[in-house]
């Protein structure tokens, strides 16, 4: 199969979109095939979420496990009663306050969703993503589209066209390339279908904005902290290995003087034994590292330039072919919970403190 890449100029989004490349990819979605398209999140890979047929070619492209449940998005408020089964009472603040944008909301799902598109679940991922050629296809499209990262299972997300083109050539008919993506992290998942608002992945929408909205307690699901406890994920990157670069990767814990130390230590070591080593710095950092890859991933005063660049890091270590790569630890606080939950993925939970 060959994939094509068609461009919108991210410049020129906001003021008209090429309708075009969108009906092209709209009738590619309409007649079964799966296409690659931007949000402000990362690229995601889409189908009809209405179809069992397009579902599979999501797994089958991606090599996902077929029990990793998939978001279905969505462009209008009003159209998400044919896919649910009642409206949660926390539904209409969230959406109020937060979509579009950077936030799934699980629900119980209705009978004309199907389970190849839930893992099986009576409960389905939904969300409205804040970008005008992600919105624009959803409605060209059929109004639902089913939507994971459109990476390789397992690879860090893609944040750029050419990423997604590096896992999914010959194995989806399009890409539509708009430039990198605003966010860099997948969106926050929160779970209504309980008691109780639970967030089942941290991304932009941090848990003290959602309480400030639903002025009730959020809590975090249990498996945030031990994966081994999920027999079945309820929410797309809550079991499987996510966002593993090639690479052994360790994160570094403690303060900054002892992180740095601690990792030009082992740099060192690596370097004796002829092996290529990255670092993951900041800003801030960079200047205490030699004899290795030195990249900074951002400034540790704007976590959102940190969120953005993890993924094209992470991927940037590839191509070079570094063999280990050592990660500074980030303040948990806001965004860096989100942040911190990709890279504790990404290094398979290989932490070093000092």
């Amino acid at each position: 199969m060959e994939t094509v890449i068609r461009t919108i100029d991210p410049n020129q989004i906001h003021l008209e979109i090429e309708m075009s490349i969108i009906k092209e990819a709209g009738a590619l979605l309409k007649s079964g095939e799966i296409v690659a398209f931007p949000t402000e999140t990362v690229y995601g890979l889409g189908a009809n979420a209405l179809s069992k047929k397009a579902a599979n070619k999501i797994y089958a492209a991606k090599g996902r496990p077929s029990d990793n449940p998939l978001i279905i998005h969505i462009c209008e408020l009003e159209t998400i009663d044919l896919i649910i089964k009642t409206r949660p009472r926390q539904l209409e603040l969230l959406a109020k306050h937060f979509w579009p944008g950077p936030l799934t909301i699980i629900m119980e799902k209705s009978e004309i969703v199907p389970d190849e598109i839930t893992g099986g679940l009576n409960t389905v991922a939904i969300r409205m993503p804040n970008h005008p050629v992600a919105l624009a296809l959803i409605k060209e499209g059929g109004g639902y589209i089913a939507a994971p990262s459109a990476n390789a299972s397992g690879r860090p997300s893609p944040t750029t066209a050419a990423h997604v083109f590096e896992d999914m050539e010959g194995r989806i008919p399009m890409i539509i390339d708009c430039g990198k993506v605003e966010i860099g992290l997948e969106s926050t998942i929160i779970d209504l279908s309980g008691d109780k608002p639970v967030i089942l992945r941290p991304g932009y929408i941090t848990p003290s904005m959602l309480e400030e909205v639903l002025h009730e307690e959020v809590i975090m699901d249990p498996g945030l902290l031990d994966e081994k406890s999920i027999e079945k994920p309820k929410a797309p990157g809550m079991k499987y290995k996510h966002y593993a670069p090639k690479a052994e990767m360790l994160i570094v814990e403690g303060s900054t003087q002892k992180v740095t130390e601690e990792i030009q230590k082992r740099v060192e070591q690596d370097v004796l034994q002829k092996k290529e080593v990255g670092i993951i710095c900041t800003d801030e950092t960079i200047k205490y590292y030699q004899n290795a890859c030195c990249k900074s991933i951002g400034s540790k005063k704007n976590p959102e330039t940190i969120a953005s660049n993890l993924f094209s890091l992470l991927r940037e270590f590839d191509e070079l072919g570094v063999q280990k790569i050592y990660s500074e630890c980030f303040s948990e606080d806001g965004l860096g919970e989100a942040i911190m939950n990709r890279l504790m993925k990404a290094a398979s939970h290989q932490i070093i403190h000092v």
